[in-house]
């Protein structure tokens, strides 16, 4: 069985706590977490990523949420976006809040 393809709305995250994590300290507990958990990740960047990496990607002219709204399911969305969310509701298997997820990842 494959695992679990986990995608992050990064900036979404970021600002669901404050301080606000850095995007390169989002990226290490991202990472930290899906290699224990045993997930795939994809952490989407508005504009540009942190680094150049598989599991991350940048939004370029586009906003994170339209790369986010193409991407093929399934796959758990963590983000508190409600209208992304809804954009995403036929192939998300499950929805995790930002602020729920920084409580996992230990932010």
């Amino acid at each position: 069985m494959d695992a679990p393809l986990v995608v992050v709305d990064a900036e979404n995250v970021r600002r669901s706590a404050w301080p606000n994590l850095s995007k390169e300290q989002l990226v290490e507990r991202c990472r930290a977490w899906a290699q224990a958990e045993g997930a795939r990740l994809v952490v989407v960047f508005d504009g540009a990523p942190p680094e150049d990496a598989p599991d991350l990607l940048g939004s370029g002219a586009r906003s994170a949420d339209d790369v986010i709204a193409a991407l093929d399911g399934p796959f758990l969305l963590v983000s508190s976006d409600r209208g992304l969310r809804e954009r995403v509701s036929d192939r998300a298997d499950r929805l995790l809040g930002g602020g729920s997820f920084l409580r996992q990842l230990g932010a």
